[in-house]
């Protein structure tokens, strides 16, 4: 995984009695998580799974005849950029410019800003991208006639000719963004259309908030939506507003992605169009919500062998002050919490050069800045001071930003590898 990068004492978890080192030649220094080599928490993705899902994320794209585009917000890693688009991705979808240029260092040319463009400074920067980057092609998301006015005003205010590609999204009513109802649908489309400013490349949707986990309502939901997103693309090509070469119609997070094939693949068009996939957390997974989403898939989809989770966070036992109760190093600043609680997967009492699972009834019930609040049954296995406990998350975006570096381990739990953020 490229590019390299230099690792020290400055990057939280790394060795303070250490010399600093570059990513490639992490391996050469023979750390091993369970060696306590490195302080505590430690965050790390596991090669055997992170390798397993670039390839089944990619492949099912393959499967379904659409391009995938995964969602580099989930890590901000150029080197796990890298290894997508090595793997085959179609290119990568961004929120933010700035996000894309971080992008562009790992070789991206096709990009998808699934997001609203608009602040001078964000136009001033994907300007200046694209004059700096040949063949370099990115669609930023449009969704309000005040919108377009605002990209207008900026290309006069800049006396500028550049025409940026769009894609029209659709939104749900009562969520995010997104034009509600064909009638706004259209007359954007038409304004677009002849915009001096922009190219409409397509239309675009987000289906992940509609999820609940239930495929008794997924499914009817979602193909709601898909239906209401095939009617616009529809209305907008009778009209000639969507360019003559494969216009695209992209959506896809990482909770509910088979039930959008039916838009990705085109269904019921009359031409053919692009469908983007745009899943994001799929890379490392999670031991909680989208693990949980994606049995649902399974079970509709007769999947087996899918996604694993790749991530996790290794803490200590720093206390046990009283019984059922332990307190582990680490902390809201080193873990998501936003969907859920951790849970524990692992453990490895101290001294333990392998770790075994850990006991059903463990179970994180609290967090502050630094600790972690680790219940038990004081009758049952119980953890002790000096032992270590591999937490798996739900949400892999909110842990990835926490953290400057993360080691790559192999199933020994040796350090082969590093990949950096850039958040």
């Amino acid at each position: 995984m490229q590019p390299d990068f230099l690792i020290d004492s400055r990057h939280k978890s790394f060795p303070l009695t250490a010399q600093p080192l570059r990513a490639s030649g992490i391996a050469a220094r023979g750390w091993n998580v369970l060696a306590d080599d490195l302080p505590y928490p430690l965050a790390v993705i596991r090669q055997s799974a992170l390798a397993h899902n670039v390839r089944w994320m990619q492949d099912y794209a393959e499967r379904h005849h659409v391009a995938f585009a995964p969602h580099g917000k989930t890590t901000m890693s150029p080197q796990l950029f890298d290894l997508q688009l090595k793997g085959g991705a179609w290119g990568l979808t961004f929120a933010t410019v700035h996000q894309l240029s971080v992008g562009l260092e790992a070789g991206v040319r096709r990009a998808i800003i699934a997001n609203q463009v608009m602040a001078p400074a964000d136009l001033d920067g994907l300007d200046a991208l694209l004059s700096r980057h040949d063949g370099l092609r990115v669609w930023f998301l449009v969704d309000s006639l005040a919108q377009l006015r605002c990209i207008e005003e900026w290309a006069q205010a800049h006396g500028s000719r550049r025409v940026f590609d769009v894609l029209l999204e659709v939104g749900v009513p009562g969520q995010r963004t997104g034009v509600r109802t064909l009638e706004e649908a259209v007359a954007l489309a038409q304004a677009a259309h002849v915009s001096p400013a922009v190219r409409l490349g397509g239309i675009e949707c987000y289906e992940g908030l509609i999820a609940q986990c239930s495929t008794e309502h997924d499914a009817p939901a979602v193909a709601e939506l898909v239906r209401r997103v095939i009617e616009i693309a529809k209305a907008c090509d009778a009209q000639g507003w969507l360019p003559s070469d494969k216009p695209i119609l992209s959506a896809g997070g990482s909770g509910v992605f088979d039930l959008v094939m039916p838009l990705l693949q085109g269904a019921n068009l009359a031409r053919p169009f692009q469908g983007v996939l745009r899943s994001g957390c799929y890379v490392t997974h999670d031991h909680g919500t989208y693990r949980r989403l994606l049995k649902q898939v399974e079970q509709r989809e007769g999947l087996h062998d899918s996604l694993q989770p790749a991530l996790e966070v290794w803490a200590m036992v720093q206390s046990v002050p009283e019984p059922g109760l332990a307190l582990l190093t680490c902390g809201r600043r080193d873990i998501s919490h936003d969907m859920e609680m951790p849970s524990a997967q692992r453990w490895a009492p101290r001294g333990a050069v392998s770790p075994q699972a850990a006991p059903a009834g463990w179970k994180i019930n609290a967090l502050n800045d630094q600790h972690a609040y680790l219940r038990f049954d004081p009758a049952g296995e119980s953890p002790a001071v000096g032992d270590r406990v591999a937490l798996g998350i739900a949400h892999p975006c909110t842990t990835f930003d926490k953290w400057p570096w993360i080691p790559v381990v192999d199933d020994a739990w040796n350090l082969i590898g590093a990949i950096e953020t850039r958040f």
